[in-house]
């Protein structure tokens, strides 16, 4: 599977399990960096292996587009577009 900046993740591993985060970066050939703006902050995200994940089709565009066009993304924006 693809992975893209902007797409919805659920974790499914560590003490984080069950929460919804969004792909914020990408780190390695095994790791992803994720946030949810509440327990992950945009500033300190999460480094993952894409295993713990489990992947929605969803990306939400407008984070997308702020990401590859290196745009600030505020806590509660990212919040507040994961709740939708």
């Amino acid at each position: 599977m693809e992975l893209t900046l902007g797409q919805v993740v659920f974790s499914k591993a560590g003490r984080d399990a069950g929460r919804k985060f969004v792909i914020v970066g990408l780190a390695d050939d095994e790791h992803v960096l994720i946030a949810d703006g509440d327990l992950r902050k945009i500033e300190n995200p999460k480094k993952k292996k894409f295993k713990h994940l489990s992947y929605e089709d969803n990306v939400i565009e407008e984070i997308n587009g702020k990401l590859i066009n290196k745009q600030k993304i505020s806590n509660s924006e990212l919040r507040k577009l994961l709740e939708q």
